[in-house]
């Protein structure tokens, strides 16, 4: 099927009217990452995907080999998303600034995540402040998807609904549909929206999100440092031990999702950062 970019300019009744600055700034504010890469056509066809749905942000985690020509050729017209994309060694330095992580997992895992469809996803995101919340979409290798480990990173996790026999998808298409769903419901809240209205309606989605913040909310590389200091403290306080290899291996993972779920903003993090410091000088 060919699409033509041409618009009628002769007939009125085929005018389109264009995303609101507000669409634009959500949709900025959402970064496509890709893990561990291992054809540069999909990096290219990805591209393509991501700006027909208004994204611009890609990050490449580690890929195995670089954006050459074949991501040229199959990014079409979007080369400029190919130009500004970011290549990062590790998935960490991809998710820092970010403060809402979802991840496209087509199966559960051993310490599972809340699992959203795409325009939950949406509502999710529409659920947070605007100017201050980075989204961050993850989707996994080619051959193999996420590993747990980087599943665990996740605030949720999206399963597009597919055939129970078959619900494979090539990554460029995942990320064309979970896109296509975003900037649908997106457009849609944009043009039903009132002109003092910055929230959404989400009480049909079981993950409560806060909809009003006094204080913005912290990023993935706090969120991290946080969780790294409870590890610590408790086995400081021996509630975990270095020999009990079991519970340290899912700690880090059950931590995530507590903090995850807990939501906490720049104040209640510095509250709780005191109160670990003022614990480990009292040990």
């Amino acid at each position: 099927m060919t699409v033509s970019s041409s618009t009628n300019h002769s007939n009125p009744q085929t005018e389109t009217i264009g995303p609101s600055a507000l669409l634009n700034k959500r949709l900025s504010n959402i970064k496509i990452v890709m893990v561990n890469t291992t054809l540069p056509a999909n990096i290219g066809s990805a591209a393509r995907a991501m700006l027909t749905m208004g994204l611009t942000d890609l990050v490449v985690v580690d890929p195995k080999l670089p954006i050459d020509e074949d991501s040229v050729a199959h990014a079409a017209g979007a080369q400029s998303v190919l130009a500004n994309c970011t290549v990062v060694e590790n998935l960490e330095d991809a998710l820092a600034d970010c403060h809402l992580v979802f991840a496209a997992s087509s199966r559960q895992r051993h310490i599972p995540r809340p699992v959203v469809t795409p325009n939950e996803a949406a509502d999710i995101i529409l659920g947070r402040p605007t100017d201050e919340t980075k989204v961050a979409i993850l989707f996994g290798r080619e051959d193999r998807g996420l590993t747990n480990q980087e599943l665990a990173l996740a605030d949720y996790h999206i399963q597009i609904d597919a055939n129970p026999d078959y619900p494979v998808l090539n990554v460029a298409s995942a990320i064309q549909v979970i896109a296509s769903f975003i900037y649908s419901r997106f457009l849609q809240h944009d043009l039903q929206a009132k002109p003092t209205d910055n929230t959404t309606d989400t009480t049909e989605i079981e993950i409560r999100q806060r909809q009003s913040w006094d204080m913005p909310a912290i990023d993935q590389h706090q969120k991290n440092q946080l969780q790294t200091r409870i590890i610590e403290l408790m086995q400081r306080l021996e509630l975990v031990e270095s020999t009990e290899a079991d519970k340290l291996r899912e700690l880090p993972s059950r931590l995530s999702r507590l903090l995850s779920r807990l939501q906490l903003d720049q104040k209640e993090f510095e509250i709780v950062s005191s109160i670990i410091a003022k614990i480990k000088r009292k040990l």
